[in-house]
């Protein structure tokens, strides 16, 4: 009985991180300034998507790093800078976000993602709208 819970254990392990799905997205972000007349709407590419994660229930059976709480997050981006339209002289008219070229099932890096879900949804403009597509 012991080889086959080892097995399970392996395979399981081994078998998470594929049936994850994890990829780019796309998602329009809504950005205005205060100072400048229109809002931009921007559409680009996140990472969003389900990754297979290890409850810490049985964290006393297990070894550490059989433990995980994946999101899903960027293996690969780059940033897009924007020009915001109807802004003054002495604002800055820029604006930049990431593009998601390639995602992955991994920590939250808090350096360039959000990792906590929004209560509120904000992703709307209260100007007029542009639009600016990647």
């Amino acid at each position: 009985m012991r080889p086959f819970f080892v097995m399970s254990l392996l395979f399981g392990l081994t078998f998470g991180q594929t049936a994850s799905l994890c990829a780019p997205s796309e998602y329009t972000i809504h950005v205005e300034k205060q100072e400048c007349a229109y809002c931009l709407a921007i559409n680009t590419t996140i990472c969003a998507g389900f990754c297979m994660t290890r409850d810490s229930n049985g964290k006393k059976l297990l070894l550490k790093s059989a433990l995980s709480q994946n999101v899903c997050t960027y293996k690969e981006m780059l940033y897009q800078t924007a020009l915001i339209p109807g802004c003054p002289h002495h604002t800055v008219p820029y604006y930049s976000y990431p593009v998601a070229l390639s995602c992955k099932c991994g920590k939250c890096n808090t350096d360039y993602s959000d990792c906590v879900r929004e209560r509120v949804r904000t992703n709307y403009c209260t100007k007029p709208q542009k639009f600016c597509t990647v």
